[in-house]
Parts: structure tokens; C-alpha cells; sequence
């Protein structure tokens, strides 16, 4: 078979790598693509914007293409699935509806009050004095949200309320000028993806994300500077209470507003210190760069689940199977990330970096002239696999010190947080 990733991120490598190591999978599309699906074996990029969808169902009818797959939210968002379905077009991802329990925060708090899915305390505003009153009136820390998509960066904890106040007004006026304010949640924060054909969901291996650009979990908020799977804080006997307390519940919650959610859905979850899982809010996609450690681990062939999900047969599909171990990934960033940084510096050591047995996953790369250059704020995300996650963790940074390009950065702290 062959199939198309719509995206152009580390994710959107990961997904295209996976497919390409099951033996079913001949060819690979990527629309656009990045550096590495460029130069990845029976992978290909064809110049097609993410929100070009006529364009994406055309490439897929010429290509005799079985399977697409939607990398990132805004697509999503943005009704691909809806379009790509009345196509005739097999495509793994929510509707448009579906897409907003990531789209709209405070659509998603709905979705979870009404299913008694635990959550953090929240209220929406639409009004800059009515959030200060309420900000002033709960104290601080307290968290402040963009209902809408922000890449990641729409979300602010606010140490004191003066901070919160600056943060109402910096947020409010983004995308559909509403905000979630909601209760400041402590713990551990962990990510748990989900696949669902609608019907049936099924947790994949547990990820731990590092949102701040700084060590020690410092500075500003990014897409995430490195991950690691599986989690040991996430044991069998949780996992079975977040599939009961919350990712059954919310599909239930979908299903009762006739949504046909056949996707990922992202749990962004705080253990409490009490052993507690709440929701500190959900995405509609494959995250990144959990996506680059779970699915290297997966035994089981990606395209099986996928079709699986997409044909409404995922309840007939065995057991997910896992490779033993853990995986490491370390991003690499551009100098200056999350605010403005350069691109077109060229990129070397990626070939050295896998010799030494890493995955080396292009973000923000692009292939010109010959030469793989930075094209993004997050530029490479280099995974490795050991017997444990000491072992994971060593050869992942060892991988690391063999890329070279000028300004990189990347945290030397990832794996902070874990305990065995």
C-alpha cells in the first residue's frame, strides 16, 4: 500500500518512518515534508500546502493512495478529514467537530464537565475585567489559556495575580478572543495518546513531554523539547483508571453529540502528588515529540491500527505489541526558540549521529542544494532506544554531540522527572 502524511514536523518523520518499516508499506508521500522524509528510502515530498485540500485529495486519487494520515492540528481544525471523507478518501484524524476538544479549550472543558471527566477548575471569558475580577478573587498561581490554537504557546502560569492580569491581556485578544482561566494543577505531568476508530479506544505507551525551553523546566513554554516512553509513575493499574475515568467517558461525551471521532485522542494529563490523573486539557493528534518515542516502540504495524481505526474495526484488532526498553528523544532547536532565531544554517553530523544506532527525526529542516539546512524553531529530534532509560538516555546524548550547526541549543536535562 501506500499512504500520505500531511504535515512537515518531527512528528509527521515519525509517522512516515513507522509506516515505511512495515513490510505492507511500499511508498510513502509527505505533503510538504521536511529535510528528512526528503531524503528518507521509498519516501517522497510533494510542494502541497496542509490547508490545500483539494489539492492533497488529487495528489491521493493520481497516486492510488490508501491511507492519509493528518499530522498537525490546524488541518485539522480546519475541516480536512470532513472534506477528504466526502472524497471518498480513506484519512485518519477527527472531523472538524471533533478537532475542536483541541481548537476551543473552553468547548473541551464542556465536553469534559459533562462527561465528570476530572479536570482542573475552570471558567471562559470573553471580557478583560471580568477575568481580572476573577483572577484577583482566586489568587495565584493560577493558569491563563488562549481558547484557541497557539502552537503549543498559548498557555500561561501565572505566578502571582499581577502576572496573570499581564497574561489576560497578551492572550485575549488571540484567535477567537476568548480565554480559560482555570485552577493551578501539581504533579506530574504526563501525556497519554489515545487511538479510536469512534467506537473503541485504546491507550498507546505513556510520554513524558518537557514543555519549558530551560533546565530544569525553566523559562518559556515551547512544543517541547524532548520526551521519553514509557513512564514508570504510569503503572497498569492507572492506565486502567485513565481508560475509565477519561478517555472512555470523553468519547462517550463525543458520541452523544454524534461526533465520528476516528483519530488520536491526546490526553495532557497532571498525576497529583495523591496518585490522582486529571486533564489539563486534550489534543485532537499525534503529539510532538511524544510521537517520536512511542511509535519506534511500537511492534505492532502503525498501518494496521490506523486502517483499523479508519474502517471502524479497531475493537477485532489484537493487542497493541511493544518492543521491550525505553526511548529517548532530545530535541535540537535553533538559537533564540521559542522567540525569533535564523534559519538556512547548514546542518552536519546527522549520518554520524546515526551510526552510533539514534533516529535522527527532521523538524524544522528543508533539503536545499544538496545540503540539509534549519528551517524551523525546533530543527531535529534525535531518539534512542536502550535496555532501560539510563541506557536510552546516554546514547541518546551521545548521538547529540555529533550534530553540528551553528546556534543550536538543545535542554541537557530531559529525563529530570523520572523515577523508577
Amino acid at each position: 500500500m501506500k499512504a500520505l502524511v500531511v504535515g512537515n514536523g518531527g512528528r509527521e518523520h515519525a509517522i512516515a518512518w513507522t509506516l515505511l518499516q512495515s513490510p505492507n508499506v511500499k511508498q510513502v508521500f509527505c505533503t510538504p515534508g521536511n529535510g528528512g522524509t526528503a531524503t528518507m528510502t521509498n519516501c517522497q515530498n510533494l510542494p502541497v500546502a496542509v490547508d490545500n485540500f483539494a489539492e492533497i485529495a488529487r495528489v491521493v486519487t493520481e497516486n492510488h493512495i490508501s491511507l492519509v494520515v493528518v499530522g498537525p492540528e490546524v488541518p485539522l481544525s480546519l475541516g480536512i478529514v470532513d472534506y477528504l471523507r466526502q472524497h471518498n478518501i480513506a484519512v485518519f484524524g477527527p472531523t472538524k467537530e471533533g478537532a475542536q476538544i483541541e481548537s476551543s479549550k473552553s468547548w473541551a472543558k464542556e465536553i469534559m464537565n459533562q462527561a465528570n471527566v476530572p479536570t482542573a477548575k475552570s471558567k471562559t471569558f470573553t471580557a478583560a475585567a471580568a477575568a481580572k475580577d476573577y483572577i484577583r478573587a482566586e489568587g495565584a498561581p493560577i493558569v491563563v489559556k488562549a481558547d484557541g490554537l497557539a502552537a503549543g504557546k498559548g498557555v500561561i502560569v501565572a505566578t502571582t495575580i499581577d502576572e496573570a492580569i499581564a497574561a489576560v491581556e497578551e492572550l485575549l485578544g488571540k484567535d477567537s478572543g476568548k480565554l480559560v482561566i482555570e485552577e493551578f494543577l501539581t504533579g506530574s505531568e504526563v501525556s497519554v495518546l489515545a487511538v479510536t476508530d469512534g467506537k473503541t479506544i485504546r491507550p498507546l505507551s505513556p510520554a513524558q513531554d518537557h514543555k519549558r525551553i530551560g533546565e530544569g523546566d525553566t523559562g518559556k513554554n515551547t512544543g517541547g523539547m524532548g520526551a521519553y516512553s514509557p513512564v514508570p509513575l504510569i503503572t497498569a493499574e492507572l492506565m486502567q483508571r485513565i481508560e475509565q475515568e477519561i478517555l472512555q467517558p470523553t468519547l462517550e461525551a463525543l458520541n452523544k453529540k454524534n461526533i465520528d471521532y476516528r483519530g488520536v485522542l491526546y490526553a495532557g494529563l497532571m498525576i497529583t502528588p495523591a496518585g490522582d490523573p486529571k486533564v489539563i486539557e486534550f489534543n485532537c493528534r499525534f503529539g510532538d515529540p511524544e510521537t517520536q518515542v512511542v511509535l519506534p516502540l511500537l511492534d505492532t504495524p502503525l498501518e494496521q491500527i490506523l486502517l483499523a481505526c479508519v474502517a471502524q474495526k479497531l475493537e477485532q484488532q489484537p493487542s497493541f505489541k511493544w518492543k521491550a526498553g525505553s526511548a529517548v528523544c532530545v530535541v535540537i532547536a535553533s538559537g533564540g526558540y521559542p522567540d525569533a532565531y535564523e534559519k538556512g544554517k547548514a546542518i552536519a553530523g546527522t549520518q554520524a549521529a546515526t551510526q552510533k544506532g539514534a533516529i535522527v527525526f527532521h523538524a524544522g529542516t528543508k533539503l536545499q542544494k544538496k545540503q540539509i539546512v534549519t528551517d524551523g524553531g525546533r530543527v531535529l529530534g534525535i531518539t534512542a532506544f536502550g535496555d532501560n532509560f539510563a541506557q536510552a538516555i546516554a546514547f541518546a546524548y551521545d548521538a547529540v554531540k555529533s550534530i553540528q550547526f551553528e546556534g543550536m541549543y538543545y535542554r541537557r536535562d530531559i529525563g529530570h522527572r523520572y523515577k523508577q
